[in-house]
C-alpha cells in the first residue's frame, strides 16, 4: 500500500516541480506512533527555501485532495532532505562526485559492507569512495545495485 501512495503521490507532485524547476529528492509515507506522515523531499543545486516548500505543500495538497489515493488521516510534509541529503539515483551520485558520503550494501566488499569517505567517481554504474582505514587510503569501487542506502555526510574538520 504504501509503496502505490509514494508512486500515486510522485506523479501528483513531479509536474508541480517540473513547472518550478524543482528536484524530487524521495518520498516517504510512514506510521509514526498512531499518526500517518507523507513527506516530500525537494531540492535545488542552490537549496530550497521555506516558501518553495511551502508552495510545493500547497499545491500537492489540492491535488492530493482530489485524486485521494490515501483513505487514512495523515500529515503531508514538504521540506529539503538537509545536509544528509540522500542518494537514490545514480544521477544523484554523478551530482555529488568530491563529496563526502556514507554508503551502506546489501552485501560485503572486501569484507565491509559500510563505507564513509569521498565520492571521488561514477562511471558504468559504479561509485567509487575514497576512505581511510587506520592510516592508510584506499579506494572502493561499489555497483549501484548493492547500494542499499547512501547519503552526504557530514565531516566536521
Amino acid at each position: 500500500m504504501a509503496s502505490k501512495i509514494v508512486q500515486q503521490t510522485e506523479e501528483l507532485v513531479q509536474p508541480i516541480l517540473d513547472e518550478l524547476s524543482l528536484e524530487l529528492v524521495d518520498i516517504v509515507y510512514e506510521k509514526e506512533g498512531p499518526n500517518w506522515f507523507l513527506r516530500v523531499y525537494i531540492d535545488k543545486d542552490d537549496g530550497v527555501d521555506i516558501e518553495e516548500c511551502g508552495q510545493v505543500s500547497e499545491r500537492l495538497s489540492t491535488k492530493l485532495d482530489e485524486a485521494d489515493p490515501i483513505t487514512e488521516a495523515y500529515f503531508l510534509e514538504v521540506s529539503s532532505p538537509g545536509v544528509e541529503r540522500p542518494l537514490k539515483k545514480e544521477t544523484d551520485f554523478e551530482k555529488h562526485i568530491g563529496k563526502h558520503v556514507y554508503v551502506k550494501l546489501y552485501e560485503p566488499i572486501s569484507g565491509e559492507k559500510e563505507f564513509t569517505g569521498d565520492l571521488v567517481d561514477f562511471k558504468d554504474g559504479n561509485a567509487t569512495i575514497r576512505y581511510k582505514e587506520k592510516t592508510k587510503q584506499k579506494e572502493v569501487e561499489i555497483p549501484f545495485a548493492k547500494i542499499a542506502k547512501a547519503r552526504l555526510a557530514v565531516t566536521f574538520d
